[in-house]
């Protein structure tokens, strides 16, 4: 293990109410000292942080690495190495792998796999129910010692309530996290846009909002029936995070995140078909979209995520309707807060505590922090460095995003995972 000193670095730690330039030093993969190096430290490696950044390394709830089943479109070697260029050291990937990961088997695979890598560190979501179909309750409890951090259905429906209950009643008497993205199948079934003026323009089959705010409301009535503790991913509406304003104001254990490409897109970047932005969730209205921004600084949305779903060029090159949805993100997730933070004039700190501590909070891990004592997990980015999103910058196998040819400002210099150098920008 290599003793470092990050020296001349702005170190921003949302959890520690930390934003100052500080010194850090690190030794046994730990962060050993900040400011002043500890008695008897001596640097086997010097990193000058000179206008850079130092931040916890970031933490992305919804990555999906592809493996097992679809390495065609992405394979974990690729999406590890994309991560770690992104400043990502901890991603939660959803279970909807082929086969999805409802056994122990394929979770420990997933997480040997990752392990041998040596980068970022991967928690499975476990399935909620054997194949993702939404009728059988996997055995979540051996699902949890096989590694898995909470259970969803990915973007599987779950239209039986009673099975929906049942999971909820048995995760609440484990104390397991439930994960799910309010949709209801029937309204959603075929659409592909938010059913709004573009849609109705372009005659593109349409998800309208109710589709997610009708779902939201049996979610949150059995949560409130059960006890669980309920995690809202990828919410897209005005009326949805209203809801979830109001459930969190009555006390319910509930926390929500929003994808990086909703607070910035919405249907009108559909243009003219462009099948990068066939999303799921839709993008929808501008409105939808102001009021995502605005639940993020109030707190009612606690995390932004990447929402990583690289998808292959012939599957992404077809009419709209017929595209695969999805979009690579994990390179975006840092520059796409940034910019968040900076069209609203919040503190850099306040978007860097979405992407770090919240997460970390929501997945129930004690990490996103540079405490003394915690683990040396550091993304060092320069924040003003603008660079161009093009196929050859992205290391992720997918090269399909909305935002190919824009110019975005924060760049990763360096990733640390456990004091190491993982990646050198």
């Amino acid at each position: 293990m290599m003793n470092i000193q990050i020296k001349n670095g702005r170190l921003i730690d949302p959890k520690n109410n930390m934003d100052a330039l500080h010194d850090v030093f690190i030794a046994a993969g730990k962060i050993a000292a900040i400011g002043t190096a500890s008695k008897g430290f001596v640097a086997d490696k010097i990193i000058d942080a000179s206008g850079l950044v130092v931040a916890p390394g970031l933490i992305d709830l919804a990555a999906r690495l592809r493996e097992p089943g679809y390495e065609y479109k992405a394979t974990l070697e690729s999406e590890m190495d994309a991560a770690v260029a992104g400043g990502i050291t901890t991603l939660a990937c959803p279970p909807d792998t082929d086969p999805p990961l409802d056994e122990p088997g394929l979770v420990e695979m997933l997480k040997h796999r990752a392990r041998e890598l040596n980068q970022a560190r991967v928690y499975p979501v476990g399935a909620l129910t054997y194949g993702l179909k939404g009728a059988e309750l996997t055995e979540m409890a051996e699902l949890a010692d096989a590694g898995c951090i909470a259970f969803s259905q990915a973007d599987a429906p779950l239209t039986d309530t009673r099975v929906l209950m049942r999971a909820m009643q048995y995760a609440a008497t484990f104390g397991f996290s439930v994960w799910l993205r309010p949709q209801d199948s029937f309204l959603a079934r075929d659409g592909v846009a938010h059913d709004g003026e573009v849609a109705t323009r372009l005659g593109l089959p349409a998800i309208p909002a109710c589709a997610e705010t009708i779902a939201l409301s049996t979610m949150l009535q059995l949560a409130r029936e059960t006890g669980v503790r309920l995690h809202i991913c990828r919410i897209s509406s005005a009326e949805g995070v209203a809801m979830v304003r109001a459930a969190k104001q009555q006390g319910l254990p509930l926390t929500c995140d929003v994808s990086m490409n909703h607070i910035h897109l919405s249907e009108i970047d559909i243009g003219y078909f462009d099948s990068n932005c066939h999303l799921i969730p839709p993008l929808r209205s501008l409105r939808d979209r102001d009021a995502l921004r605005a639940a993020l600084l109030d707190g009612t949305i606690d995390a932004i995520c990447s929402n990583h779903s690289p998808v292959d060029d012939d599957a992404k090159q077809l009419p709209f309707a017929e595209a695969e949805a999805g979009a690579t993100g994990l390179e975006l997730l840092l520059p796409l807060a940034l910019k968040w933070a900076e069209q609203d004039g919040h503190a850099l700190s306040n978007a860097l505590s979405k992407v770090t501590q919240q997460p970390a909070r929501i997945l129930g891990l004690n990490a996103g922090h540079l405490t003394i004592g915690a683990v040396a997990d550091v993304c060092i980015f320069d924040p003003d460095l603008y660079w161009k999103v093009e196929p050859a910058a992205l290391r992720s196998q997918g090269k399909n995003t909305p935002f190919l040819g824009m110019q975005l400002k924060g760049k990763v210099c360096y990733t640390l995972i456990n004091g190491q150098i993982i990646y050198q920008g």
